[in-house]
């Protein structure tokens, strides 16, 4: 009953070796995007469209060469496999990642890592590195924010025309009180009208939904508000779930295309003369 994630044709890291940056990015100043394990095979047109976006902003866009962020090993106790690989991207971006650049990640679980469990699990120096690194670790929303609190982006960079936006924040951004950070970010449209669904977990839980034992209890959880709420939705309202395995749960459970804000942005820049 369950569908599998797709993995793309063609992943992010053969696009990004002919891809050719733009020499108008970077009046803002340069930014480091995470491209983690779930974007970077499954969905790598949403990083894509994250640097366009942000470069259409006026930000030069960097990609270190990270590993995974260790999550999904954490799920499920292999913290000495989430250890390796945590202090290893740890290594590559000491030194590199500060206020005024800062790292971007695109999904919850992957970037709010840096946030949590890399202070806990990361060992020796390595560990104030990454204490050094945690306030400076974004999700796009929260950067986005700052920009527009900074007076660097602004409603001029989008459409006017009206939306109506439904959004179902992940559980990491409600344990870490940001997902009114994806409420200002889908905000910069000036008619864009932003409503958050009053939703516990979407049921998925990472890998827990795509789990046999677990799929009918996967969905009861989806059903108790997410689901009904998604489906009463009109049909030229948008969903939007910055989560990759919410998204999945909401295509699922209720036959609606959920978007990442990312889509949202990028799809609403207002085009240039």
């Amino acid at each position: 009953s369950r569908t599998i994630p797709p993995i793309a044709k063609e992943s992010f890291a053969r696009w990004l070796r002919r891809r050719r940056v733009p020499e108008s990015a970077g009046k803002h100043g340069v930014v480091s995007l995470f491209v983690d394990e779930f974007t970077m095979y499954s969905e790598p047109a949403l990083a894509i469209r994250a640097i366009e976006l942000l470069e259409r902003l006026g930000y030069r866009v960097e990609t270190p060469p990270l590993q995974e962020s260790g999550r999904t090993w954490i799920s499920k106790g292999f913290l000495r496999e989430a250890k390796r690989r945590i202090e290893t991207n740890l290594e590559v971006l000491q030194g590199s990642v500060t206020a005024e650049r800062p790292l971007i990640g695109l999904e919850p679980s992957a970037l709010l890592t840096f946030r949590d469990e890399a202070m806990v699990l990361a060992s020796g120096n390595l560990q104030n590195v990454a204490r050094d690194l945690a306030p400076h670790c974004l999700m796009l929303e929260e950067f986005l924010q700052r920009e527009a609190s900074a007076g660097r982006v602004d409603s001029s960079c989008f459409t006017d025309e009206p939306r109506t936006l439904h959004l179902h924040g992940h559980c990491f951004q409600k344990a870490f009180n940001i997902v009114g950070a994806t409420v200002s970010a889908l905000s910069l449209p000036a008619n864009y009208q932003v409503q958050v669904i009053p939703s516990g977990c979407c049921g998925m839980a990472g890998s827990f939904g795509y789990e046999q034992e677990h799929y009918e209890i996967s969905m009861r959880i989806g059903e108790l508000v997410l689901l009904p709420a998604v489906r009463d939705a009109a049909d030229t309202d948008l969903i939007v779930a910055p989560g990759t395995s919410c998204r999945h749960q909401i295509h699922d459970g209720a036959g609606k295309r959920a978007l990442h804000p990312v889509d949202v942005l990028h799809e609403a820049l207002r085009q240039p003369n």
